[in-house]
């Protein structure tokens, strides 16, 4: 009997339908959010991005994108007894080819008011899923850690949501930063640091970024009221690229607004900062995924995955522990550095603390009264 599941119990080498279905999912929801934004450019894309698509190049692509979805979840659909992934493969692919598919009209009056950002969330899926899939399969620390875990649609909807909310989250990162130190600011000092070649400026908004990030992500580990928020991140109790998506909004508007007052203050060139924000966006993601990369002798030099997966051990001796992202040396000089030869054995949060399962369940948890774990 055909089963409609996210769990299966099925094989998932090849010739079992399980990546055919995965190929055709992928690809299918892609092409038809591809043609939403085509079709209602003005509320779902990002103004500043609209000027470097190729309607043309898009065109094409949507085009194969939407016929190898629809015959990849044909084979899934043949192979598979869970038809789950090839029912969305095929299924979203008609619903963009009904909407228009590849020649569905674009809107001439484009608008830059309140906007969705789903094609910034459509990059970033395709970009970080082609890049760290291949490298959890290739080089996982776990390798039977399912890909579809079980808090997986979780952590999507907060991946989803923060890409699809970017004008949101950028308004109430960057104006308070704006607000807050613009009396820091000096004319003098922003020329002198754009006089710098760009590679110092790169160098440079590192270790600025990521010493105040440091104390930022400190404070929300020392006091309670802040605590009760990034909590949410530390209830992942399996690590993947995913996981590091579980992100309280509180947590992001405070961290990223903070962390943008010296980058604001500084004055740094859009080249060395668009260069920045890539490195952290990858850094960030790359420390939470399931590969067993342990960087050696330069693990103090450059953060790996295994210091970071120490910060989200639940093991009482890590707690509180491994606070930058870039750069372990500033956990080496303010003393919460734990580096051991072994990775954690289990993760989330120490003490036995829960948190309630669903994203809206974790948007409201922080509001409700507990204690942090000793």
């Amino acid at each position: 009997m055909a089963q409609i599941s996210w769990r299966t119990v099925e094989p998932t080498g090849f010739g079992s339908g399980w990546l055919s279905g995965l190929l055709s999912a992928i690809p299918g929801l892609v092409g038809l959010g591809a043609v939403l934004c085509i079709r209602f450019p003005s509320l779902l894309t990002v103004p500043e991005a609209r000027a470097l698509y190729s309607v043309t190049l898009v065109r094409a692509l949507l085009h194969l994108v939407l016929v190898s979805g629809f015959l990849l979840g044909l084979v899934s659909l043949t192979l598979r007894r869970n038809k789950l992934l090839g029912v969305v493969g095929t299924g979203a692919a008609l619903v963009a080819a009904l909407l228009g598919g590849s020649q569905v009209p674009l809107d001439g009056e484009l608008s830059s008011g309140p906007y969705l950002g789903l094609d910034w969330f459509l990059l970033n899926l395709i970009v970080y899923s082609a890049i760290f899939i291949p490298l959890e399969r290739l080089f996982a620390r776990l390798p039977d850690q399912p890909l579809f875990r079980a808090t997986w649609r979780t952590d999507f909807t907060d991946f989803f949501i923060s890409a699809l909310l970017v004008q949101v989250t950028t308004l109430v990162t960057m104006r308070p930063a704006m607000v807050l130190f613009d009396w820091a600011t000096s004319p003098s000092l922003q020329a002198s640091v754009r006089d710098l070649p760009s590679v110092l400026q790169f160098l440079a908004l590192v270790v600025v970024t990521d010493f105040t990030q440091y104390w930022v992500h400190r404070a929300f580990h020392a006091l309670p009221l802040l605590w009760r928020f990034h909590a949410v991140h530390h209830s992942a109790d399996q690590m993947d690229w995913l996981a590091g998506s579980r992100l309280h909004m509180v947590d992001i508007a405070v961290t990223r607004g903070l962390t943008h007052g010296p980058i604001y203050v500084l004055g740094f060139s859009e080249g060395p900062l668009m260069a920045y924000l890539v490195l952290v966006s990858a850094q960030a993601t790359f420390i939470h995924a399931n590969v067993r990369f342990e960087f050696g002798p330069l693990r103090w030099l450059v953060a790996a995955p295994q210091f970071h997966h120490w910060h989200h051990a639940a093991e009482r001796d890590a707690v509180d522990k491994n606070f930058a992202v870039h750069l372990p040396v500033l956990d080496v000089i303010f003393t919460t550095a734990y580096l051991p030869d072994r990775w954690p054995s289990a993760y989330g949060l120490a003490g036995g603390e829960g948190a309630p399962a669903g994203y809206l369940r974790q948007f409201l948890w922080p509001f409700q009264p507990r204690r942090k774990a000793d």
